[in-house]
């Protein structure tokens, strides 16, 4: 018969615990930053390769200018600035 050692709590290896920096809005920190729908450029930083809009708990964007970038973005593709979808070649 063998007798094992019990193990308790403070046997075991502590685990690190990693904390994941709050991501802060880039339009509240930078006041001069505007959402405008006539300027792609700025909007395609928070759209995907495939032309979908990043989520907010990625992009790091307040609830308030994640709206305002959703209707932005939604503008300037009806008026063919932007993308709907990203072009796919089947060739």
């Amino acid at each position: 018969m063998v007798a094992y050692k019990r193990r308790s709590n403070t046997d075991r290896p502590r685990r690190r615990v990693f904390r994941r920096r709050k991501k802060i809005c880039r339009f509240c920190a930078d006041s001069t930053l505007a959402i405008d729908y006539k300027d792609p450029r700025t909007l395609r930083i928070f759209t995907t390769e495939r032309g979908k809009i990043i989520p907010r708990r990625i992009s790091g964007n307040c609830a308030k200018h994640q709206r305002r970038l959703t209707v932005a973005i939604k503008r300037a593709r009806s008026i063919a600035l932007m993308p709907y979808a990203a072009r796919l070649n089947f060739s």
